[in-house]
């Protein structure tokens, strides 16, 4: 809104808010009955699997999962160790990489799913590299933390390669929104 001064004015500020206070995030936590839901592209580079990781993390906290918890530990790895893949073996020029990650309260758990666009690398049975290699460890990391994993053909191109990561509820004190 204008006022006569030619200065625009806001709700919070006629209610004597501090106007420099950030908005109240909407939309960012958990739903009431415990479900939480982030989906993302990011560029097929080193970079957009930090950003990935990243993004993932921030989402956890908003959803009560602190950075230093062993749910946000587990699902940041899977994640940065799917995106890696993504990027290295699933780039496919002038195409984004995708990531879901779902919590479902209720059963206890996050599905994490990348998607790439190449179908013609699919994931291997995870092995444990020899230790003077210095890649191939991504997958075992992966079947270490994940209670199920896999991969899909995804439709129209490409695959996801998808995880199931076990844990418990957020920490108390996390507000819901709907």
């Amino acid at each position: 809104m204008v006022s006569m001064t030619g200065k625009r004015t806001t709700a919070a500020a006629k209610t004597g808010a501090r106007e420099g206070a950030p908005p109240h995030p909407r939309g960012f936590g958990l739903t009431a009955n415990g479900y939480g839901s982030l989906s993302r592209q990011f560029p097929p580079t080193p970079r957009g699997a930090r950003l990935a990781r990243r993004t993932v993390v921030r989402q956890l906290g908003q959803w009560g999962f602190g950075p230093m918890t062993d749910a946000s530990c587990s699902v940041a790895l899977v994640v940065a160790e799917l995106a890696a893949n993504a990027v290295c073996h699933g780039r496919l020029r002038g195409r984004n990489f995708h990531v879901r990650v779902d919590y479902e309260g209720p059963a206890a758990r996050f599905r994490i799913e990348v998607s790439d666009a190449l179908l013609g690398r699919t994931p291997e049975q995870a092995t444990l590299a020899p230790e003077d290699e210095e890649s191939g460890r991504g997958l075992f990391l992966v079947e270490c933390l994940a209670t199920k994993w896999g991969w899909e053909p995804r439709n129209p191109i490409g695959k996801t390669v998808w995880a199931e990561v076990a844990a418990d509820p957020p920490a108390e004190g996390v507000r819901a929104h709907g």
